[in-house]
């Protein structure tokens, strides 16, 4: 087996890719309350553009509310309009430095936009793992033609970076399914 070749390696760049998908996904809204449900949520604050976790913690209050309670009174307005122009949906009550919000249930059109942008975070992944399998297999292609395997020692390791593609691309479909199943359920 090649020194230079770590099949390892390229398994933590697709668990990256994973990892990724499964964030994204935490973002879409299932018309169930989330704490991640904010994550995109970027505040003008103090001169600068800053997430609203950096000013505010968020929680969740029952299934179809979420609280914001924000730290500094003088950008309660600015986190306000920062969540209302976020294209989220959502507006916020506000209630002192806490800002109430309440998820509305997602009509069927909005449920079907959601799951066809799971669709398009689950095919950036899957691009993302087969971009990491073209690395490990040119990898593979420049060790053997540097005679540092042979060609048999190749066919095998490229197989076993098929095999861990295909099993990173199976990981995101049950991911995927699992998403959608969540948005389109009433």
């Amino acid at each position: 087996m090649s020194a230079k070749f770590d099949l390892e390696s390229l398994k933590k760049r697709m668990d990256g890719a994973i990892a990724s998908v499964k964030q994204e996904f935490a973002g879409l809204r299932a018309g169930r309350a989330s704490v991640n449900l904010l994550d995109p949520v970027m505040v003008e604050a103090y001169g600068a553009t800053q997430p609203l976790n950096q000013l505010a913690s968020v929680s969740v209050l029952d299934s179809r509310m979420l609280a914001v309670q924000i730290w500094d009174k003088s950008v309660v307005g600015a986190v306000d309009k920062a969540i209302r122009v976020a294209g989220l949906g959502l507006n916020p009550v506000m209630d002192g430095t806490t800002l109430r919000i309440p998820i509305p249930p997602l009509n069927e059109e909005r449920r079907k936009e959601l799951a066809k942008l799971a669709g398009k975070y689950a095919e950036e992944a899957k691009v993302a793992i087969r971009n990491v399998r073209r690395d490990g297999m040119d990898a593979l292609k420049k060790a053997e033609k540097d005679g540092e395997m042979s060609e048999d020692e190749m066919k095998s390791l490229s197989e076993k970076v098929q095999q861990a593609t295909d099993q990173y691309v199976k990981k995101v479909d049950e991911a995927l399914k699992s998403k959608e199943e969540e948005i389109m359920q009433v």
